[in-house]
């Protein structure tokens, strides 16, 4: 355990979407930090799924459904492609803890029910989340950012494929 062991998960949210190295590293090497990674996933699936209303996006019931799913198959995924194929050190728990961390900006999808604003934020809280994965890859697999990067990029691909092929992709949508 770390000395920033007894953060709250309010705490560790602010560090990850700033994107501070050390929150995910934390998370990282947290193992009881799991918990509270599903509680950012879900929040922020709500403030999505509330941000989206008037784009017709998921209901606030099924929104955090589709981001568990989600968190979890991206985690899985990531750890396959980074660990197994790429040569990163990680656990799938710990890919889970950064990645759900890295989804902290998120909750700032709930200003896209702001008519004409809307557009504007999930388009920069859409590259922030990007960025954010990058570091929570990088961090939990221990290399550098251009595998991270390459990393994300072949989970995105796979992710997108497995969704395409099973038809899965509306119970993701956000």
């Amino acid at each position: 355990m770390t000395e920033y062991a007894h953060r709250s998960v309010v705490d560790r949210m602010k560090g990850a979407a700033l994107l501070d190295v050390a929150t995910y590293e934390e998370v990282e090497h947290d193992q009881t930090a799991t918990g509270q990674a599903a509680i950012v996933v879900i929040i922020v699936a709500v403030c999505s799924a509330i941000g989206a209303v008037w784009r017709g996006g998921p209901s606030i019931i099924m929104a955090p459904v589709g981001a568990i799913l989600g968190w979890l198959l991206w985690s899985a995924v990531t750890y396959v492609i980074g660990d197994k194929l790429l040569g990163g050190t990680a656990t799938w728990g710990e890919l889970l803890r950064t990645l759900g961390f890295a989804q902290s900006p998120g909750v700032l999808m709930i200003f896209g029910i702001i008519p004409l604003l809307g557009g504007v934020v999930r388009l920069v809280v859409a590259l922030w989340l990007l960025v954010a994965g990058v570091i929570a890859i990088r961090q939990a697999l221990d290399f550098s950012t251009g595998k991270a990067v390459v990393t994300a990029l072949l989970g995105w691909l796979a992710v997108a494929a497995l969704m395409f092929v099973t038809g899965a992709g509306s119970l993701f949508r956000m």
